[in-house]
């Protein structure tokens, strides 16, 4: 497929549909299979996930996980609104440095040096204009959270995924806590009847609420539950949101955004067999060695529907606390913002 105009496709791509492929759950390759002496560029030097990720790839002794992969650029920008974003730009663009990692002064310029992007651009507003750029360079990508600032913007990013046919991953850390995997992959409570998840949920004004934080928290109730959340109704004080999901089959889902008290990471998962608490959360390592899979092999780890399913519930969330706790279905939100 050749390549499209990227602001022809910015016009044009809330109107098309979200087809996406279902793929399995994740698979380490054989060493055997291992790409050797491929190179990773980052984008967004705005957020610590730069060097703590980078720090995981380049170890000499970082094991077979990341072998044959090394991040060697660095584009900086990154937010250049949000303060709490841009204003850390310096202090790890002189840590890319002191690992001897080249600063570039465009996209344009990282993408041709580089055979893999790490989109970690912290504000989720350009998301969508760098994802493009990627794209059209045909260059697979794992992109941070948030996957952008509105949900408009994330359909249009997972569907030029499929325009350009150039697979794209995203996730949160959270997603790899070893009791959660336990859950989804291997039965550990049963057949799951439901799980209460929890995290912090700091906010961003710029952003749909849970966009900004919050979404760890939701990424776990998603990797328990996977995708067939029909509608979500939403609590909000001042010290917690609390955000009700109901699956199919009868199977409910909740988040706890934590706004004040103690900050944490966990829940609980339900199931036929046992009930399973979740945690504890050890950093993001294991989401390191499947993003790297991931550039190894081309499959995705997190299927593109439910990465949409995430935002949206995101999203509803917002329209239930706009409409003073309503329940709110999710083909609704979807299809207002593909309108």
């Amino acid at each position: 497929m050749g390549h499209l105009n990227r602001r022809k496709f910015l016009g044009s791509i809330a109107a098309t549909g979200l087809g996406m492929s279902m793929l399995g759950k994740p698979s380490f390759a054989s060493h055997s299979e291992k790409s050797k002496d491929k190179k990773i560029g980052v984008i967004g030097l705005d957020t610590s996930h730069g060097p703590n990720f980078t720090r995981v790839i380049n170890d000499p002794d970082g094991g077979p996980e990341v072998s044959g992969f090394t991040v060697t650029a660095a584009y900086p920008y990154g937010s250049r609104n949000i303060e709490s974003s841009y204003s850390r730009i310096p202090q790890y663009t002189g840590e890319f440095k002191e690992m001897g990692i080249e600063i570039v002064d465009s996209i344009d310029q990282l993408l041709d040096q580089v055979d893999f992007v790490l989109l970690l651009t912290n504000d989720g507003h350009p998301r969508l204009e760098q994802a493009l750029q990627v794209m059209e360079a045909g260059k697979s990508m794992y992109v941070d959270k948030p996957v952008a600032a509105s949900l408009r913007d994330v359909i249009a990013i997972l569907d030029a995924s499929e325009e350009y046919n150039v697979p794209i991953f995203s996730s949160s850390g959270l997603r790899y806590i070893e009791t959660t995997q336990s859950v989804r992959y291997h039965n550990a409570v049963g057949q799951v009847l439901g799980v209460d998840a929890y995290s912090p949920a700091a906010r961003e004004e710029t952003h749909p609420d849970l966009f900004w934080y919050g979404i760890h928290g939701v990424e776990t109730v998603f990797t328990v539950l996977g995708t067939g959340c029909r509608e979500v109704s939403r609590v909000t004080t001042k010290n917690a949101d609390v955000v009700i999901g109901k699956w199919d089959n009868e199977i409910i889902g909740t988040f706890r955004g934590i706004l004040n008290g103690r900050r944490g990471y966990g829940g609980t998962a339900f199931g036929t067999d046992d009930n399973l608490a979740l945690g504890p959360y050890t950093g993001s390592r294991m989401m390191v060695h499947h993003i790297i899979d991931f550039f190894r092999t081309g499959i995705i780890p997190v299927p593109l529907e439910e990465t949409l399913e995430i935002y949206a519930f995101m999203e509803a969330a917002d329209e239930s606390k706009r409409r003073g706790g309503a329940s709110i279905p999710l083909r609704q939100v979807i299809a207002r913002a593909k309108s």
